[in-house]
Formats: C-alpha cells, sequence, structure tokens
C-alpha cells in the first residue's frame, strides 16, 4: 500500500510563510527539521483535522533570489465546510488570484507565488 504523506513548497522566507499559512488556512507546525550546519530548514505543517497529509515548506539560508515557478500549473488544494466565511477572509487578505465561480472555486497565492485551490465541501 502507497499512501500520500506531504507536498513540498520551497519558501524564501520562512516566517513570512508560517505567518500566511496560519492566517489563511490554520496550518501549524507539526515537525521541524533543521541541518546541522544551518544551510537549510524544513517546516512540516498540518491541518486543523490532524490529518497525516503536510505541506513541507523548505527555507534554504543561502537562496536570495524568489523562486521561479515559470508555468507550471500544479497546486495544492483544500477543501472547507467554512467556503464562505475563508472567501470573505482571503478577499480581505488580497491574496485571491483567480476565481471561477462556475465551478464554484477559486484559488489564492502563497507569498512565494504558489497557488492554492479552496473548494467547498459537498455537505
Amino acid at each position: 500500500m502507497t499512501v500520500f504523506n506531504h507536498f513540498n513548497f520551497n519558501v524564501l522566507d520562512l516566517e513570512k510563510s508560517l505567518k500566511f499559512y496560519q492566517e489563511a488556512l490554520n496550518l501549524r507546525p507539526v515537525q521541524e527539521k533543521n541541518a546541522e550546519d544551518g544551510s537549510f530548514k524544513l517546516v512540516y505543517l498540518g491541518d486543523e483535522a490532524g490529518t497525516p497529509f503536510s505541506l513541507e515548506l523548505t527555507w534554504l539560508r543561502d537562496r536570495k533570489e524568489p523562486y521561479n515557478l515559470g508555468d507550471l500549473e500544479y497546486h495544492l488544494a483544500f477543501v472547507t465546510d467554512e467556503y464562505d466565511k475563508l472567501h470573505e477572509k482571503h478577499q480581505a487578505m488580497g491574496v485571491i488570484c483567480y476565481e471561477n465561480p462556475a465551478m464554484g472555486i477559486y484559488f489564492i497565492h502563497d507569498p512565494d507565488g504558489y497557488w492554492i485551490e479552496i473548494v467547498p465541501s459537498k455537505n
């Protein structure tokens, strides 16, 4: 059996990213790994439900320029039972980068430009 474990985003400013993910999606650190020489730090974020899947934020000490995400169209998706409330919050934060009302979804972007899809739960 194979199961999902985590997905990685490389981030330029770890503290800014941690603040964003906590404020926007209520994700919190559940595990950290630090290089002995301080060259990198991995912070794994977990959700409120305690699902086993996590988002790994990788910070590299010597990285000075923003990551070039190119034309890649991959994204991370979250399902929420508080869609309207979350949409209002993300709108106030100014992080909504694309909306598709016909599909009932929208996307936000994090400080490094990664896209995150917000999907309403099907109650």
